[in-house]
């Protein structure tokens, strides 16, 4: 079964952050991806820019409205994800429990359906 990992997190915390405390952080990222592509659980991800470099299309009444940046402001906001393919949940959740988190972060552990 696929999951997406989708990792949440407080850009007033990373913003705190200097270069070296980054670099960290990427190579323990790097690290992470490179334990799951080992492991054979690995089928993508990806860091997100910001939120407010998102477009957001909204549909009402048959039609679509453009609106520059996320659809609704949230402490937290999605800074990337993991694509994985486990056996099991338990095993997806135990990746997940691994994920190196900047501050109090939050990892989201949700299966892929049809397509995925």
């Amino acid at each position: 079964m696929k999951y997406i990992l989708l990792i949440y997190g407080d850009p007033a915390v990373e913003a705190q952050l200097n270069e070296e405390q980054m670099q960290q952080i990427y190579q323990a990222h790097e690290a992470y991806g490179q334990a799951m592509e080992e492991a054979g659980v690995l089928r993508g991800g990806a860091e997100l820019k910001p939120p407010a470099t998102a477009t957001t299309v909204r549909f009402a009444g048959g039609r679509t409205t453009l609106v520059d940046g996320p659809f609704a402001e949230t402490k937290e906001h999605l800074g990337g994800y993991y694509l994985i393919e486990t056996d099991t949940l338990d095993q997806a959740l135990a990746w997940a429990a691994k994920l190196p988190v900047v501050g109090d972060g939050a990892v989201e552990v949700r299966p892929l359906g049809m397509g995925g």
